[in-house]
């Protein structure tokens, strides 16, 4: 996504590409990480001050005396772990480290954002640079400390590669530690019970998160075994009123969607109406992608592994529809939506391939209705009405009628403020990917379920053990220790597995996790962007408090709180308001995204687009090129490129592995 943000924010990998020519970097011997003596797994970078990291399957390793440089099959693509020894500071150990790889460091530097040590390390950073938006590209270095002397991980790669390879270039970011550290680890510990000096301190934890955060509320939810033995709320349903936050107020819970989605597919399996291996097409006659083999051989389950080789195609939802059908846009999206890495190759979330997935299953227990009201109906009569969930519903006309926590974003001045609603209207068609609107009490029943495999507590099973756990199988991996299952996924990073899933719309982000070794489920849902800085941390804390694990939390946090201050600083310093418009029309068309028309209101200018509108600021890149970037609280970020020239440019905005062209249709 071609949004102004700090590379942290890209989620699974920070996302860093580079353009400038790096067949500059291939001046040594490469060798194949297959080779013999030298296996995928952890390697040292140099015999003078190790790093130990983890290289992806297949990827070539080109070794130094101070650098290692591993590649993936798109040669011109790299992470490079680089040793620089005693330097002042984390931007000139970047700095150094760019000296080393030659040729020097290419762009000035954007942001350096200061990260708590962990993993080994003493301390760390981010660096952002000023890549042109017209190069498609990110560049970022990630420096580390131990003992005096620094490591830098430079990750450099275009954006399209960036996002088919996310989980691989994950792998190296997850396991880089100085050599012979080993991660602290839970397995074979007996976890505590959530006794009430426990949820103190969790409650406690995340009422201070709120404050650094600058969250207005937080639904939480805490399950041990059979039991709730905590749900509540914090804070304030909306920033300048008094209504607050409590177990039963609805937030958007977004991705968190789609295990509910795939708990119907359980369902529908247990009751032989389907099978996780039974072809789409036989159940969906009308199911079609772009490429006519994989169109026969995509599985039920498939749907839903984000393992396809499909791409994301969130644009066409984000700016060019509004409340249009499931059919017109879901089915119809897909039939020319074509893999961009192979099958069962690499992570690839697809929000639409998920949605398709729950509309089958509507469709397969009630043909004869239209598939979103089929959908609908399934999933109350199969998931939300057995689990007791009465909270939860797809209408959010229904949820916004009643307790509901409104969306939050930062304005241009820093502040949390309410979002327009209008936006979470659109995930509408998508629904059975993101689209469910419920409380910290629905949540937690649901998550009950999953450490109940099923059964009732109260009575007989509502959905088999056998199809219940076919969800989590580890499937395609996201990072070194991690996988994505069905809607879920699992992480063994500290020893024991943990399953969850993140859910993320503008203004609400939302978490929810499992560890069945300990019986033990939690429930985070908040209704801010910002929320977003509170996910991770909630989760170490969690397991601190479980395991007696070595506080880790508490730094995590802080650092993630400073880093979001530093990147609204550094926002509000790129962008100018009033824009420059002089390369702006009044009204812009896209073949596959729609329109936009501009508007002038007294000094601002405002992109309406047909489902949304936002106030649009300037910014003038170093290529010669201007962007227009929305400002809107809780969607600001998205950056449209008019190239110089007089009067009215067209506009170019582009996501991972897409380009969609804007052309100026009235002056």
């Amino acid at each position: 996504m071609r949004q102004i943000q700090s590379a942290l924010t890209f989620g699974i990998v920070a996302c860093a590409i580079l353009s400038f020519p790096c067949g500059a970097l291939a001046q040594g011997k490469a060798v194949k990480s297959d080779d013999p003596g030298l296996k995928t797994g952890d390697i040292s970078a140099s015999s003078s001050q190790p790093a130990q990291f983890s290289v992806p399957d297949g990827w070539s390793v080109e070794r130094r005396e101070e650098a290692t440089i591993l590649r993936p099959a798109e040669q011109t693509n790299f992470i490079a772990i680089v040793e620089v020894g005693a330097q002042p500071d984390a931007a000139g150990a970047a700095a150094a480290a760019w000296k080393v790889l030659g040729p020097t460091q290419p762009w000035p530097v954007r942001l350096v954002s200061n990260r708590a040590g962990r993993d080994g390390w003493e301390a760390g950073a981010i660096v952002d640079y000023q890549v042109p938006p017209s190069l498609h590209t990110v560049v970022v270095a990630a420096p580390h400390l131990t003992k005096g002397r620094w490591t830098v991980l430079i990750q450099s790669s275009a954006e399209d590669v960036a996002e088919r390879r996310g989980a691989a270039f994950g792998s190296v970011w997850d396991t880089l530690q100085p050599a012979g550290y080993v991660r602290e680890s839970f397995a074979g510990r007996n976890a505590h019970k959530l006794d009430a000096k426990r949820v103190h301190t969790i409650k406690a934890f995340v009422s201070d998160a709120m404050k650094r955060l600058e969250i207005p509320g937080v639904a939480l939810a805490l399950i041990q075994n059979k039991k709730i033995v905590y749900e509540g709320g914090f804070g304030v349903r909306e920033v300048g009123r008094s209504d607050q936050i409590n177990m039963h107020t609805r937030f958007l819970v977004a991705s968190n969607t789609k295990g509910m989605t795939t708990l119907l597919l359980a369902k529908l399996v247990d009751e032989g109406r389907l099978s996780w291996d039974q072809p789409v097409a036989s159940a969906y006659a009308d199911f079609r992608l772009g490429d006519r083999d994989l169109t026969s051989k995509v599985l039920v389950r498939q749907l839903v592994c984000a393992c396809t080789g499909l791409p994301r195609r969130d644009f066409e939802w984000t700016f060019g529809r509004s409340r249009e059908t499931p059919a017109s846009i879901v089915f119809s999206e897909l039939a020319t939506t074509n893999p961009t890495s192979g099958f069962g190759s690499t992570f690839q979330y697809s929000n639409t391939l998920a949605a398709a997935a729950g509309y089958v299953a509507g469709h397969v227990l009630y043909p004869d209705e239209e598939i979103g009201t089929a959908y609908d109906r399934a999933m109350q009569d199969k998931v939300f009405r057995p689990l007791g969930m009465t909270d939860t519903t797809f209408s959010t006309d229904i949820a916004l009628s009643g307790d509901h926590a409104s969306p939050h974003g930062e304005n241009l001045s820093g502040s949390t403020v309410p979002a327009d609603l209008a936006f979470e209207y659109l995930i509408a068609p998508y629904r059975p990917a993101g689209g469910a609107w419920s409380s910290a009490h629905d949540m937690a029943l649901y998550v009950r379920n999953e450490l109940l495999t099923g059964a009732s507590p109260e009575g007989p099973s509502l959905f088999s053990r056998t199809n219940m756990l076919e969800r989590r199988k580890p499937g395609v991996p996201i990072g070194k220790n991690s996988r994505y299952g069905l809607g879920l996924v699992e992480d063994t990073s500290w020893g024991v597995p943990v399953y969850h899933h993140g859910g993320g719309m503008p203004g609400y982000q939302t978490d929810l996790l499992f560890i069945p070794d300990a019986g033990i489920g939690a429930v985070l849902l908040t209704n801010s962007n910002s929320g977003s800085h509170l996910v991770a941390p909630f989760m170490r804390r969690l397991l601190e408090v479980l395991y007696d694990g070595i506080p880790q939390a508490e730094s995590d946090l802080a650092s993630d709180a400073t880093m979001r201050l530093g990147q609204l600083r550094q926002l509000r310093a790129d962008l100018t308001t009033p824009p420059d418009d002089s390369h702006l029309g009044r009204e812009y068309i896209s073949p596959e995204l729609g329109r936009i028309i501009v508007r002038s209101v007294d000094e601002r200018r405002i992109f309406q687009f047909p489902g949304w509108e936002s106030e649009v600021a300037s910014k003038r890149n170093s290529d010669g090129t201007t962007s227009y970037v929305t400002i809107a609280p809780a969607n600001s970020g998205y950056e449209f490129t008019a190239n110089p020239g007089p009067g009215a440019q067209p506009l170019v905005i582009r996501d991972g592995q897409h380009e969609y062209r804007y052309t100026n249709t009235k002056d």
